[in-house]
């Protein structure tokens, strides 16, 4: 059996999965200052009466680093930048924390300007005098040769509580998105290590010793111990769920799109012919332009929870949430009561949820009645609004899939999922906006954990070869090796599928399961006076996300009541 388990902002979904289908599922209210007992009530629920023994994988997905990044409630972090020549360091600049200094390596791999030792003991202590515990250290062509990150990194080891090397967190050499890559990774880290405590102590507590994986931004799963070191790929994980709990029910040879409704935001991403688009550079998060890749996701401020209120005769919804709706015990009015008000949804307290939409009416000067349907109508509408936005934006650009890049591609959306608390009763009315045919998936309240739980790990690595230099190197995976002149094309693949698998295993793969794909590979001739001097040779290849074999279908067996169209109560 394999445990999914979904940390949200809102809710904690866990899941129990086996090869029948869904076991059990459970859902319990996060408590972001107690994560301990938020996923330890997670797991009591679901391993009642089921033996810790029986469980052989859990897989966890979280929106925390997600909501961090978002909300600005992340650590200080400091930034020591080596360039050398060409742009001004000054360009990329994250904040006051950022410290250019001396110190070259050229696109070769060959060191121009050595380190100041001065400089960066200097700009060690006033990040220290800053009170900052987190710092990271990039050059600008660390990834041909790491050496100076490596220095830097050794000077000030005893000076701060991490120290991020540039070349670990990424080995593509775009320098600007390097830098922030490397911030974020440094910014997180500190609640990333609260969540991963969090996680192990709740585990021990239920006498769980069980491979422990974490969902990433690109659908696939990297182990949790890994994690520690690149908490930023955790950065859009719960996104990541949303699709791969989708994935098994996009329609063959038609464009989807997905809403993954929750209680805060409302999570959009797109299918083509079953494969989700891809981000291709990086993703980015306010003003970090980063190199993670990710699953391409947008993600709204409105959910079943967000508030609702007039501003100048008119209604707002979201992107604010101050707690459940009235009808749960909340204080201001929701979508979810205009839902109850309409017997749409027939839970919670319909009294309070009355009152706060009679309030809302009052202010329009309509009824109860009309101002819940306004309210539904509206908070339908946007989501629809958004993801048409999305669509168009994409259309304007190359369109890439996760497999493909697709030149001249145009989306035409001819079916729309929804998962998430609120999907089956949005169904009907985003349909009638739409006109588009809207399913409910499965299981849509704990899809996200189902995704979770169904991803299988994935990992990528980059490799550089030349041979004039006689040297074939992968800074992210510690690699360097002789190689001779004759070094071809093929042995530059065997050695760069030799470290994928080594590390695909590492983090938790089943051997047995690993799909490879190239997303990059480049080949230079080196000439110098007409003669022919060697070869220079880049490649990059990744394990491919997707689900594990046996969980493709997982919610097969599961109650057709969640695979319907919407329920109409109007």
């Amino acid at each position: 059996m394999i445990i999914g388990l979904d940390v949200g902002g809102t809710h904690t979904d866990a899941v129990l999965l086996s090869s029948k289908g869904v076991e059990k599922q459970v859902k319990v209210p996060t408590d972001v200052s107690d994560l301990f007992n938020t996923v330890l009530s997670g797991l009591t629920g679901l391993l009642k009466d089921i033996s810790p023994h029986e469980i052989k994988r859990i897989v966890l997905s979280t929106t925390l680093t997600t909501n961090a990044v978002v909300q600005k409630k992340v650590d200080p972090v400091g930034i020591i930048v080596s360039s050398g020549p060409g742009i001004d360091p000054e360009f990329f600049r994250t904040d006051d924390n950022y410290y250019p200094v001396s110190g070259s390596i050229d696109h070769r791999g060959r060191e121009r300007e050595p380190v100041n030792e001065m400089e960066i003991i200097s700009a060690g202590k006033k990040l220290a005098d800053a009170g900052v515990d987190y710092i990271g250290a990039i050059g600008k062509f660390s990834t041909r040769n790491p050496s100076h990150e490596i220095q830097i990194k050794e000077i000030l080891k005893d000076k701060f509580k991490k120290i991020f090397m540039g070349h670990q967190v990424s080995g593509n050499l775009n320098f600007p998105r390097r830098i922030a890559t490397t911030h974020l990774n440094a910014a997180v880290y500190s609640m990333h290590k609260s969540f991963f405590n969090a996680v192990e102590k709740s585990l021990k507590e239920k006498g769980l010793n069980v491979p422990i994986q974490i969902l990433k931004a690109d659908g696939g799963t990297m182990n949790l111990e890994s994690s520690m070191e690149f908490p930023g790929q955790t950065i859009l994980s719960g996104p990541a769920a949303s699709v791969m709990g989708s994935i098994a029910y996009a329609p063959e040879k038609k464009d989807t799109v997905v809403f993954d409704i929750g209680g805060t935001t409302t999570d959009i991403s797109i299918f083509i012919n079953k494969v989700p688009l891809l981000e291709p550079v990086g993703i980015q998060r306010g003003k970090y332009k980063s190199l993670i890749r990710s699953l391409k996701t947008y993600s709204k401020g409105l959910g079943g929870d967000s508030r609702v209120k007039v501003v100048d005769d008119n209604l707002m919804i979201g992107p604010e949430r101050m707690g459940p709706a009235m009808a749960f015990g909340g204080k201001v009015p929701t979508p979810t009561d205009a839902m109850v008000v309409l017997g749409i949804m027939d839970q919670g307290d319909k009294k309070m949820a009355m009152q706060g939409i009679d309030a809302i009416a009052e202010e329009l000067g309509v009824s109860t009645m009309k101002a819940a349907k306004n309210i539904f109508h509206q908070a339908c509408s946007m989501i629809l609004t958004e993801a048409f936005e999305m669509v168009d934006h994409i259309n304007h650009k190359p369109v890439y899939t996760v497999h493909e890049f697709l030149q001249g591609y145009k989306i035409k959306p001819e079916k729309i999922l929804l998962l998430g608390g609120p999907a089956r009763y949005c169904a009907g009315e985003i349909e009638d906006l739409s006109g588009i045919e809207t399913q409910v998936v499965p299981c849509s309240s704990v899809a996200n954990a189902i995704g979770a739980a169904a991803a299988r790990t994935t990992c990528e690595v980059s490799l550089l070869v030349d041979t004039e230099q006689g040297f074939a190197v992968s800074p992210e995976e510690n690699f360097k090796a002789s190689v001779p002149k004759d070094y071809s094309e093929e042995d530059v693949r065997k050695t760069a599928l030799s470290l994928l698998k080594t590390k695909a295993i590492e983090s938790g793969s089943d051997p047995d399961n690993i799909e490879v794909e190239t997303i990059e590979f480049q080949k230079f001739n080196i000439v110098r006076n007409f003669v022919p001097k060697g070869k220079i040779f880049k490649t990059k290849i990744q394990v491919m996300p997707g689900l594990i074999r046996r969980f493709h279908n997982i919610c097969g067996q599961s109650s057709g009541k969640d695979n319907i169209k919407g329920e109409k109560k109007k």
